[in-house]
C-alpha cells in the first residue's frame, strides 16, 4: 500500500499531527497485545494503522522518528557490534543449590544489616534462562540495548532488540521515568521454540539445542531481518539507573516498570522471611515445568533499596541477592556407536547411539550430532562419556564430552554409506551431502516426505511399503507412485487385493491436494509447511512460480535470500522440471486452492497446548490457517479456542481464567472435517 490508498494530509503540519496520533495509537495497541495479552482490535485493523503511518512517512520522510513503530526492523546488515559501557555494572549473582545455603545467605544479610532477630522482606523471581541485556532510555525513547559482556561493557545490539515487540520504543506517558537503564532477560517461549525447530527440521536445517542457545544466537545475529523472524521475547526485572523518581523498594520499581509499558514477569512475589521463600521455591519445583519459558532457578532479592546500599557488593556479586539453582535436565551417558543417516536432500547426519538414560520422563537412547563442525567442536567419538540434554520436543542433544575415552574425533565418510557415491561439502555449507540424486536413501526419504499428512497424505504408504517398492526398483521417483499397478503391489507386499486397491485409491485421491501441499511434498530446502502456504497465497499455479527470479521472490513477505535462492535452484534443475511435467501429465493438481478452501474459521483465533496424536503442531496450524483462522502462541481475551493435547501446559489455566472455549483433539478434528465450529 502507498499514500494513494490513504487520505494522507496534504500539509506537513497536519501530517505531523496525524503521524504522532497514529504512533500513540499503535503503541497503545502494542502494549495491549504484547504486554497485557489483551488485544482490543483485530490484526487487520492494527495492520491498517501501521500502513497508514507508513504512507504518511513515505510522503514526508523527514517526519520519521527513531521511536516510530515503523522503525523496528532495518534491512541493513551489521558489520560489527560496537562495545558500549553500561550505566552501572551488570554483576552476576552468586548461586546456591540447597536450602541450608539459602538460610546462610539470609543469616549474612541480617547480620550485615544488624537485624539478626528480624525477618527480612524478600522479592522472589523466576530466573529466566535466556540472555541478559541492558536497555537504555533517554527522554523516554529507547536509545540503546546491549549484552552483559564483562559486566562493565557489552556489545551494542540495538537494531536487533528493536525487533522484539515486547521492548517498547517509547515509555508511556504514565511513568515518571525518562532517563533510565533497565535490565532484562531475552528468551524464547517454549512452544514457539518447538514450532521453530519443527520448521527447521522440515527444511533440513539443524535444530537449535535449547531455547537459551536459540535466543542468545539470534540476539547476536548480524542481520536484523533474521532476528525479526524469530520468536524472541523479554522479561525486564530491574531498574539499574534512573534520573527521575525516588523509590524505596525493588517492588516499587517493578510496579513503575509495568506502568512504563515494560514486560515484567507476573510470577514475581514478595515473601516475609527466608522460610516463606524456601516454601515458595519448593512449590515451584513442579510448577516451573508448566511455564511457557525455561527457568533454571529462583532469584531472591532484599526488597528495600537502602539495604542494598548498606550490604554492597563484592567484585563479582551483590550481597543483597542470590540465585537458587534447580537441578538441570541433563544426564551423563556413553556413546556406544555413531550412525550416519542420509536425508532426502542427501545430507549426512551423525546420530549418537547412547547407553539408555532417563531424562524428562522418557528413555533417551539417541542424540543428534548434526554435522562435521559439531563433531569437531565437541571433540566426540565412540566410547566417550557425554552430557545429554533434552530441551523441547526435539531429538536430545549432546552438550559436551565429560570424559574422553577414545582417540580423535569421529569422521564423517567421504562416500555415501548407502550408495557409495561421493559425499561432499558444497560452498560454505556445514553439511556434507551425497551428490547422487538417485541414491536409494534419498529416494526413500523423498517419497516418505511426499506421502506425509502435511503433504499428499497417503496414509497407506508407510516406510516399510516404500522401502520394498524402492528396493524392487518399482519406484525410483515421485511420479512412479502414480504409475503403480495393483499386480505389482500385491506381489511385492503380499497384501490382499482389496488392500492394494485401497492404497491405489489413496494415491489417486492425493492428486487433488493442491499447490501448497505439492510444494511442501517436494521437500525444497527452506520451504516447509508454512512457507508452502505463503507461496500458494501468492501464486495461482506452479507455472507462475517456476520461472520467477530471485529478485521477484524477495518481494514476497517472509521470503528471505536463502529461501529465494533454494527455489530458483530447485526450479532450474532439469530433473525437477521433468518431474513436474510428469506429475502434471499423470493428473496431479498443481493449482492453488486458496479460493476453494472454505473459510469457515475466518476471524477465529486458536492456541494449541500439549502433544497431539494425529497432527504435528505445524500440520494443525496449517489446517486452521487454510480455513481462514489464525494461530497464536498465548491465550488472551480474544482467543476463541484452546485445543488441548496430552500433557497440556499453563495455557490451559490461562484459558480457564479467560473463559476461552477448550476443545480436545477429537473435537478439533471433527470441526475441520465437518467445516463447522462447535
Amino acid at each position: 500500500m502507498s499514500e494513494d490508498d490513504f487520505d494522507v494530509p496534504r500539509s506537513k503540519e497536519q501530517a505531523e499531527k496525524k503521524a504522532e496520533e497514529l504512533r500513540e495509537e499503535i503503541r497503545y495497541h502494542d502494549r495491549k497485545y504484547y504486554i497485557e495479552n489483551n488485544p482490543e482490535i483485530s490484526d487487520h485493523e492494527y495492520d491498517m494503522l501501521v500502513k497508514e503511518l507508513e504512507a504518511i512517512e513515505e510522503k514526508f520522510p523527514d517526519l520519521i522518528t527513531e521511536d516510530s513503530p515503523t522503525q523496528r526492523v532495518i534491512s541493513a546488515e551489521i558489520d560489527e557490534f560496537e562495545t558500549v559501557e553500561h550505566m552501572s555494572a551488570m554483576l552476576s549473582l552468586d548461586n546456591t543449590f540447597n536450602h541450608d545455603e539459602l538460610r546462610e545467605f539470609d543469616r549474612r544479610v541480617r547480620e550485615g544489616l544488624g537485624k539478626e532477630s528480624e525477618d527480612i522482606e524478600y522479592v522472589v523471581e523466576p530466573k529466566i534462562d535466556g540472555l541478559g541485556v541492558a536497555l537504555y532510555y533517554d527522554d523516554k525513547v529507547f536509545q540503546r540495548g546491549s549484552t552483559r559482556g564483562d559486566g562493565e561493557r557489552g556489545e551494542d545490539i540495538t537494531p536487533n532488540l528493536k525487533t522484539v515487540h515486547t521492548i517498547p520504543l517509547k515509555l508511556t506517558d504514565e511513568t515518571v521515568l525518562k532517563t533510565a537503564e533497565f535490565r532484562g532477560e531475552v528468551y524464547m517461549p517454549r512452544d514457539e521454540f518447538d514450532e521453530m525447530n519443527e520448521r527447521r527440521l522440515d527444511e533440513e536445517k539443524d535444530p537449535f539445542a535449547n531455547p537459551r542457545n536459540a535466543a542468545a544466537g539470534t540476539v547476536r545475529n548480524k542481520d536484523p531481518t533474521v532476528v525479526a523472524e524469530r520468536p524472541l521475547d523479554i522479561f525486564v526485572y530491574t531498574l539499574s539507573y534512573n534520573e527521575e523518581g525516588e523509590f524505596k523498594t525493588h517492588w516499587e520499581c517493578l510496579q513503575e516498570m509495568k506502568k512504563a509499558g515494560l514486560k515484567v514477569n507476573k510470577n514475581i512475589v514478595k515473601k516475609e522471611g527466608i522460610e516463606d521463600v524456601i516454601e515458595h521455591i519448593e512449590d515451584w519445583e513442579d510448577e516451573k515445568e508448566e511455564l511457557n519459558y525455561e527457568i533454571d532457578g529462583i532469584v531472591v532479592k532484599v526488597n528495600r533499596l537502602d539495604y542494598h546500599d548498606i550490604l554492597g557488593a563484592t567484585s563479582k556479586h551483590p550481597r543483597w541477592a542470590i540465585a537458587y539453582k534447580y537441578p538441570a535436565m541433563r544426564k551423563t551417558s556413553t556413546i556406544k556407536d555413531i550412525e550416519v543417516q542420509v536425508g532426502r536432500t542427501g545430507k549426512l547426519t551423525p546420530i549418537a547411539i547412547l547407553e539408555p538414560v532417563q531424562l524428562s520422563g522418557t528413555v533417551v537412547e539417541r542424540a543428534s550430532l548434526h554435522n562435521e563442525d559439531e563433531l569437531e567442536r565437541k571433540n566426540v567419538n565412540v566410547g566417550d562419556k557425554v552430557l545429554v540434554e533434552k530441551a523441547g520436543e526435539i531429538i536430545p542433544q549432546i552438550v559436551k564430552v565429560t570424559e574422553k575415552k577414545s582417540e580423535g574425533i569421529f569422521q564423517l565418510p567421504e562416500k555415501c554409506p548407502v550408495c557409495g557415491s561421493d559425499a561432499k561439502r558444497i560452498g560454505d555449507e556445514v553439511a556434507r551431502r551425497c551428490i547422487n540424486a538417485k541414491c536409494p536413501a534419498q529416494v526413500k526419504q523423498k517419497i516418505e516426505h511426499w506421502t506425509t499428512r502435511g503433504a499428499m497424505d497417503i496414509e497407506g504408504l508407510g516406510p516399510k511399503v516404500i522401502e520394498k517398492l524402492v528396493e524392487h526398483g518399482l519406484v525410483k521417483s515421485i511420479p512412479d507412485l502414480y504409475r503403480l499397478e495393483k499386480s505389482e503391489i500385491v506381489k511385492i507386499e503380499r497384501m490382499a487385493e482389496k488392500s492394494a486397491q485401497n492404497l491405489l485409491d489413496e494415491i489417486e485421491e492425493s492428486k487433488d491436494q493442491g499447490l501448497a501441499r505439492v510444494l511442501y511434498g517436494f521437500g525444497i530446502r527452506y520451504v516447509g509447511s508454512h512457507m508452502s502456504n505463503v507461496l500458494a497465497e501468492n501464486y495461482e499455479s506452479i507455472e507462475q512460480l517456476m520461472d520467477e527470479s530471485h529478485e521477484s521472490l524477495l518481494k514476497i513477505d517472509e521470503i528471505g535470500p536463502e529461501t529465494a535462492e533454494s527455489l530458483v535452484q530447485f526450479f532450474s534443475d532439469q530433473q525437477n522440471r521433468k518431474m513436474i511435467e510428469d506429475l502434471k501429465e499423470l493428473g496431479v493438481n498443481m493449482e492453488s486452492e486458496r479460493e476453494t478452501a472454505e473459510q469457515f474459521l475466518e476471524g477465529k483465533r486458536f492456541v494449541f497446548t500439549g502433544a497431539l496424536d494425529d497432527y504435528t503442531r505445524s500440520e494443525a496450524s496449517e489446517l486452521v490457517e487454510k480455513h481462514g483462522g489464525r494461530v497464536t502462541s498465548s491465550v488472551s481475551g480474544v482467543t476463541d479456542y484452546l485445543v488441548k493435547g496430552e500433557n497440556p501446559g499453563s495455557k490451559l489455566d490461562d484459558a480457564k481464567e479467560e473463559g476461552t472455549k477448550i476443545i480436545d483433539e477429537e473435537e478439533f478434528k471433527r470441526m475441520i472435517e465437518e467445516k463447522e465450529t462447535p
